[in-house]
């Protein structure tokens, strides 16, 4: 009885490892950061938004130079004029400042929405690819190799590029 119940035990963990062998065969990861990255797609995404960014960013230069300058001006001539005409004067600097910072605010709302408006289709197709790929090498499950502690199964990376044409 006791050869049986040993002979048993050893039966289930010939079966539970080879069941872990074969979910293991079943696993592979890839790094889609990298992918992204290397798709043409990606590289003219990120063309078009540095544009965008430098154009905002010349933009608020001018505003800004704007403000210095009359925050300037106003200085200089404050002592000529009545406590009113300095009190209008500042309310106007406080309505230029609120102004800048609500450009600035809506540029950096804009490049984020352009942002997720190019790299969506982008990062739909990478993800389309990986699927295909997966499939097609009978991998039930793909993994980011960045959000694993341990990525000892394919990377599928190199295959999927190749299906990309890249």
């Amino acid at each position: 009885m006791k050869k049986l119940k040993s002979l048993f035990a050893a039966i289930l963990i010939f079966i539970g490892a080879t069941s872990f062998v074969n979910a293991q065969s079943n696993v592979a990861h890839i790094d889609t950061q990298a992918l992204a990255e290397a798709m043409p797609e990606m590289k003219a995404a990120q063309s078009q938004l540095e544009k965008l960014q430098k154009t905002y960013d010349t933009e608020i230069k001018t505003l800004v130079k704007e403000f210095e300058t009359k925050i300037k001006q106003y200085e200089v001539e404050a002592e000529s004029k009545t406590a009113e005409e300095n009190a209008k004067r500042a309310e106007e600097v406080q309505g230029m400042q609120a102004n800048i910072s609500a450009y600035r605010q809506g540029a950096l709302d804009d490049l984020q929405k352009k942002q997720e408006d190019l790299y969506a289709p982008i990062l739909d197709k990478a993800r389309t690819a990986i699927e295909k790929v997966g499939r097609a090498q009978g991998f039930q499950y793909v993994m980011d190799k960045n959000g694993l502690l341990l990525a000892e199964g394919k990377d599928l990376l190199i295959d999927v590029k190749k299906e990309l044409g890249i």
